[in-house]
């Protein structure tokens, strides 16, 4: 039997549908080309902004069309489904459609009234029962619906077949409560995984051979998890245990990353992590969402400007050469032009490497979406385009500074735009692509940088 998933969002959706994925696995399942042949499909959903929850509507639009269809004699011409699959398989099956993710427990209680086409809802808390739904297809039955009951449970493994990479959750949900934010509401209160589970966790991803984990949490910086010895520790400590836990076990993992960051957070201990291990990352993202205190207090974000500046500076003198990436949105309400040129001016001051930058989105249930001052879309798209401008300047101008130098890189696979190049990334998170024999996949090479092309580095292995 085969499944197929679709993800959209964080990266903690992506770590939620691989971990998803090792249930069926384990129940002997394999993955389908697409969701036109699949047994069962998987949409993980997102609900930080409207734009994403209206792509799953129209997602699910296509799949009530997909199930007719499937429901329809093998071979039967999808004529109302052109875009989807022209015939369906000999022999298929009907679709089973489970949706998950933060959508899922939004709209719990009227998603699959609203929708009839979608099997199963699994909200945030109901995961554990996952593996039911799969036995339910495989015996030809229909199981309860997924129980939300209960706390977060975290997955005992998260990885994608074949990766070199891996996120591993270490907490999850959110305390800060930001105005404009949606997760604290589909993602509950904070809570954190026992170190020696993650431990574990790392210990059976160096087996599959991976190379670099990235430690995901809303907010990574608030972690109080379970020591070892029966204690607790924050996440400074987890940095060093993981570090040593590495070293010690001769680990094939050999980078560490961590996201996402709070500024309010992050603290000296972990900046010293930071500096001081060789396996984590010279790589910080660091959310500022403003350039405005004032704005940032109607975000309820508890840093100033100068607040976020003087952090920047103190990761700086810390830790030398250090890539510092970014969130940043415009148009919250009340944003007045002078508020919006400070979003300009701390771009300028800072100099990202690089930025996930877009406008403001209302959600429903936020004190944001009911404040006064809502600014009109074609000014927040005028002031996005403006932001991005001038994020690709910076961009550039930082990149080719960079040229002439020789960097590590992880090779991770065969350039798509020339077979004869590898592709891969180096700590800064940043692209490369080489001549090189193809047994360097999945190893650390080093790379001198030659040349700027977009935003991808050509080099040469030396």
């Amino acid at each position: 039997m085969t499944y197929f998933f679709e993800t959209y969002g964080c990266q903690m959706n992506m770590a939620e549908s691989a971990a998803a994925e090792q249930l069926f696995l384990a129940r002997g399942w394999t993955r389908a080309e697409s969701a036109q042949t699949a047994d069962v499909a998987v949409i993980n959903t997102c609900s930080v902004r409207a734009t994403a929850e209206n792509r799953i509507f129209g997602r699910l639009g296509w799949y009530a069309g997909l199930k007719a269809v499937r429901a329809c004699e093998p071979g039967a011409k999808a004529k109302s489904l052109e875009s989807a699959a022209e015939f369906v398989k000999d022999g298929a099956r009907p679709l089973t459609l489970v949706v998950m993710g933060c959508m899922a427990e939004r709209l719990l209680s009227s998603f699959q009234k609203d929708y009839p086409c979608i099997d199963y809802v699994v909200g945030t808390y109901a995961k554990k029962d996952f593996g039911s739904i799969i036995a339910a297809v495989e015996e030809g039955r229909t199981a309860e619906q997924p129980d939300d009951g209960g706390g977060y449970q975290f997955a005992p493994l998260s990885y994608e077949p074949g990766a070199f990479t891996a996120f591993v959750p270490i907490m999850h949900g959110c305390n800060n409560f930001c105005t404009y934010c949606i997760v604290p509401y589909v993602r509950g209160r904070e809570c954190s995984r026992p170190a020696a589970d993650i431990l574990k966790e790392l210990d059976a991803l160096s087996s599959y051979g991976v190379r670099e984990v990235t430690l995901l949490g809303q907010n990574v910086n608030s972690y109080c998890g379970a020591a070892p010895d029966g204690g607790t520790l924050g996440f400074a400590g987890l940095l060093r245990l993981v570090a040593a836990h590495l070293r010690r076990t001769r680990s094939s993992i050999g980078w560490v990353r961590f996201l996402s960051s709070h500024p309010k957070d992050l603290s000296d201990e972990v900046i010293a992590a930071v500096a001081e291990e060789d396996s984590v990352c010279r790589h910080i993202h660091l959310p500022v969402q403003h350039g405005s205190t004032r704005i940032l207090k109607e975000m309820n974000r508890r840093y100033t400007r100068d607040d976020y500046l003087a952090l920047v500076g103190k990761i700086r003198r810390a830790v030398p050469g250090v890539s510092l990436t970014t969130d940043v949105m415009t148009g919250f309400p009340g944003e007045g032009e002078a508020d919006f040129q400070e979003i300009l001016s701390l771009m300028r001051d800072v100099r990202y490497e690089n930025a996930f930058m877009y406008y403001y989105n209302p959600r429903s249930g936020t004190p944001a979406a009911q404040m006064p001052g809502q600014i009109p879309l074609a000014v927040k798209k005028a002031r996005l385009q403006k932001i991005i401008d001038l994020q690709l300047s910076i961009t550039a101008e930082e990149m080719r500074r960079r040229v002439g130098s020789t960097v590590r890189v992880l090779v991770e696979a065969v350039s798509r735009d020339n077979k004869d190049e590898l592709l891969g990334k180096t700590e800064r998170d940043e692209r490369v692509a080489f001549a090189a024999d193809k047994s360097l996949i999945g190893t650390f090479a080093d790379v001198r940088i030659d040349s700027l092309s977009g935003n991808t580095f050509r080099g040469t292995s030396v």
